[in-house]
């Protein structure tokens, strides 16, 4: 047992010392010290713009552990700091979270530390904030209000503005300035701020009281965010200008005007004069006295400057003063300093106690009127009208306006201003206006008002014109037409329309007869008082013969003066006509498959009395026959298809069959009426194409079909005459028939036998069909050509020409003859395979060629 325990023992002992050996030799991990101008260590003596922006890495802890264990990294601030910084524990990458200000605080401290997780190091360090120019200038003591006396001298100091900047270095240093005006009366010193009285200016409280300054206050500048920037303030400074004694008093309100009435008596006030100090942010007191002028009727008083009259208007000797007043400037010690002048006027006046009054030829008089006819022209006076106008004041008093007050524009007022007494004359200005039928009678006010008095006295007149009537309007209609209705076959005498006309005139003038004329007017009677027009007692309208009418009416006053109107009549269509069929019994003839129409007219005027509707009564056979109500198409029922069919219902062998149709219009009361009509029926023979259809539908009209045929045969005509002329034109210009002179010599008498040839045509080309060919020629074509076609008629060939043996002593005769040769004008040598005489291309000309050649044969029998 003793000796299985002991190399347990000795396994304990190593790993004990084991253990002792690696706790001695366990380090702490460290920072780096890099100096204060790292960006990577402890952050010992780290310095931080106050700009930086916030989440930008601004350092970096970095240390090691000497067992090289891996290290994290920590960053605490003391207990209730603001925590500027936070810190990756494994990276060390230490960032901003704060914004930071160095106007606030300057120094921030900082734990930091480091740990390989057994062993933490931890330090104490302070990072310093360096200034940025973010802080403008700031004034102090505001807001600045200034008191200056108005006579400070140019160039003095008055006020001293200062400001002061929280930033460090330029950014910290002050400068100022005024902002511009171009009516500157103050400078400022830019280090100092002291505000002066710009050099050659006044300060003057009489023009500017209070003025208003704006001084700018501006640092040295610097960076911010990493750009130049320079920070400005403004401040107002209130200036106010206190007065000083150096302007003179001033009279308020000239120049003056006052007035002497009749009335007035000894202390009336004339007129109050008034004046003021120039310096009226420190006014003296005013004294005034007369100069001169008054001569002894007038006193005023020093203080108020009220000017009174002493004596009585009635001893005045002049109309008009002219008083020199004097007022002066009464200083601390009653001492008189500076003074100003003026002139007070002084009319004596009449009273305005006279209102303008109205006179006729009897005196006073406030009506005037006259009788008159109506209409007189444009700028005739109213001589019926006595008036005078007067006002018993002198001078402006007596000044006043006439109007007239009533309808504009009618009459007007001459003169329209008077000076103490005129004439009144009234002229008219408008004829439409004094109208009798417009109203017998005008009324107008005329009024005379004074101008230039504060009393404005008036007076008034009445004005009234009778109007006489006279016979100026002409009869007008209600209505420049009338629409009237009246049924066919009313009884004479009928009514059909009033018509009425109003003529404004009165008496015998204004009454009115109506008279008619037009055509169709002599059918119609109008009563001349009431203008009631009637239909003529013999006269019965019929819409069939004609249904519309229009006319004249006519309205005439007493002297012949007259008005118009159009009426317009309409005869309304009744149902009077029954349908009538051509003739009661109608043959018609069927083919099966095609209708038969049968046709019936109305000689109603108007729908729905010639609307007819058709409908079979009986027929025999009965149920055979359908019928188009509309179009009175009858057609047999559509099992009926063949004449067989037809041979089964009827056993007459001519398959004739009959209905009775009725006819009946659609009027109220209705009409109506029959007629009988035998079919034949008949199986069609089977025509075919377009024809045979038109055939078939116009069998039951004979005119058309013959129309059409006269038509076509029209149009056939038209173009043979159309293609005739074209081709004449063709051949007459391309064409001549040259006259060849032959000469015929005689034979002997023995006759030879005579051929002939029958030439032959070719059809290939269509503009060939009139050529003739040689036999020559046509035999080589026959050759050429599979298929023989059979040759038309053609006259003989002459026979050859007689010898040319002549008997003795003989001479031999010439017969001249004339042959027709096609020779065409711009060939000068025949194309070959074709005769000497020419091409013959028109079968007229070789009908012409074969005719004189017959004809020259005939003569020459004589010869052989």
């Amino acid at each position: 047992y003793d000796g299985d325990f002991f190399p347990l023992l000795v396994i304990i002992i190593i790993l004990i010392f084991n253990l002792i050996s690696a706790r001695q030799s366990d380090y702490a991990p460290y920072f780096y010290d890099n100096g204060p101008g790292s960006t990577n260590g402890n952050m010992a003596f780290f310095s931080i713009s106050e700009d930086t922006p916030l989440g930008k890495q601004v350092y970096i802890l970095n240390g090691t552990d000497p067992e090289e264990d891996p290290v994290r990294y920590g960053l605490t601030f003391e207990k209730g700091s603001t925590e500027y910084f936070r810190v990756d524990p494994k990276s060390g990458n230490v960032t901003l979270v704060k914004e930071l200000d160095r106007e606030k605080q300057d120094e921030i401290s900082v734990t930091v530390s480091i740990t390989d997780g057994r062993n933490k190091v931890v330090e104490t360090v302070r990072v310093f904030v360096t200034d940025a120019n973010d802080e403008p200038p700031e004034f102090e003591n505001l807001p600045f209000i200034i008191d200056v006396p108005e006579d400070t001298a140019p160039g003095s100091s008055i006020y001293r503005v200062h400001a002061v900047d929280k930033d460090l270095g330029s950014g910290g240093s002050v400068s100022y300035y005024l902002q511009s005006s171009s009516f500157a009366k103050f400078t400022i010193d830019g280090h100092s701020g002291i505000l002066r009285v710009k050099p050659g200016e006044m300060l003057d409280y009489e023009t500017t009281t209070t003025h208003f300054l704006t001084v700018v206050a501006k640092d040295g500048g610097g960076k911010y965010k990493g750009k130049e920037q320079v920070l400005t303030s403004t401040a107002t400074v209130t200036i106010n200008v206190l007065d000083a004694q150096d302007m003179p008093p001033t009279f308020v309100g000239t120049p003056y005007f006052g007035y002497i009435y009749e009335v007035s008596v000894p202390g009336s006030e004339i007129y109050t004069v008034y004046a003021k100090d120039g310096d009226q942010g420190n006014p003296n007191s005013i004294h005034y006295s007369i100069m001169n002028g008054s001569e002894g009727v007038f006193d005023i008083n020093s203080t108020s400057g009220c000017i009174t009259l002493n004596t009585l208007p009635s001893l005045l000797k002049k109309e008009l003063y002219e008083i020199k007043v004097l007022a002066s400037e009464a200083g601390p010690n009653s001492q008189i300093q500076d003074h100003d002048i003026t002139t007070v006027t002084v009319r004596v006046v009449d009273l305005n106690n006279h209102p303008p009054t109205f006179y006729g030829e009897n005196g006073p008089q406030s009506k005037f009127e006259v009788t008159m006819f109506e209409h007189p022209p444009a700028g005739e006076i109213l001589r019926g009208f006595k008036i005078t106008v007067n006002d018993s004041d002198q001078g402006a008093n007596a000044k006043f306006k006439l109007r007239l007050v009533g309808p504009s524009r009618v009459l007007r007022v001459v003169p329209q201003t008077v000076l103490n007494e005129a004439q009144v004359t009234i002229i008219v200005e408008d004829t439409s206006g004094i109208d009798y039928e417009k109203g017998p009678t005008l009324s107008f006010k005329l009024l005379a008002v004074e101008i230039d008095t504060p009393e404005r006295f008036s007076a008034t007149a009445d004005i009234v014109i009778n109007l006489l009537d006279m016979n100026d309007n002409i009869p007008t209609f209600t209505s420049e037409y009338y629409i009237a209705r009246v049924a066919e076959n009313s009884p004479g005498g009928s009514s059909v329309v009033s018509v009425t006309a109003n003529d404004p005139d009165s008496g015998s003038w204004g009454e009115v007869k109506y008279t008619i004329y037009g055509s169709g007017s002599d059918l119609f009677a109008i009563n001349l008082s009431s203008g009631l027009i009637t239909t003529q007692p013999w006269t019965s309208l019929d819409a069939e013969v004609r249904s519309k009418y229009n006319f004249y009416v006519k309205a005439e006053d007493s002297e012949g003066k007259y008005g118009l109107a159009e009426v317009f009549v309409t005869v309304l269509d009744m149902n009077d006509h029954p349908p009538e069929f051509d003739d009661k019994l109608l043959e018609k003839t069927m083919i099966i498959g095609t209708p038969v129409k049968v046709q019936a007219v109305d000689e109603d005027a108007e729908s729905p009395n010639n609307v007819i509707e058709y409908s079979i009564m009986t027929a025999d056979p009965d149920n055979a026959f359908d019928i188009n109500s509309d179009t009175g198409e009858i057609k047999l029922k559509p099992f009926i298809k063949s004449m067989e069919i037809v041979h089964n219902i009827t056993k007459q062998k001519d398959c004739k069959w009959s209905l009775v149709v009725q006819a009946r219009d659609r009027g109220s009361p209705s009409f109506s009426t029959t007629a009988v009509v035998n079919i034949d029926i008949t199986e069609a023979t089977p025509l075919k194409g377009p024809m045979a259809a038109f055939l078939l539908k116009s069998r039951d009209n004979p005119l058309k079909a013959l129309g059409m045929v006269t038509f076509i045969i029209i149009v056939l005509v038209g173009a043979t005459v159309v293609i005739s002329t074209a081709m004449y034109m063709r051949n007459s210009k391309s064409n001549r028939i040259m006259p060849v002179r032959r000469i015929i010599k005689r034979r002997p008498r023995e006759q030879q036998t005579w051929t002939c040839k029958m030439p032959i045509i070719r059809f290939t080309n269509p503009a060939e069909k009139f050529l003739v060919a040689d036999p020559e020629s046509s035999t080589q074509q026959e050759t050429g050509s599979p298929r023989m076609k059979p040759p038309p008629p053609i006259a003989p060939c002459l026979p050859p020409p007689p010898p040319c043996s002549t008997r003795a002593g003989e001479r031999p005769r010439a017969v001249p003859t004339i042959s027709g040769a096609l020779a065409s004008k711009g060939s000068k040598k025949a194309k070959p395979g074709r005769r000497k005489e020419g091409n013959i291309s028109s079968a007229l000309v070789s009908e012409l060629k074969m005719k004189l050649e017959q004809k020259i044969h005939e003569n020459n029998q004589g010869y052989y």
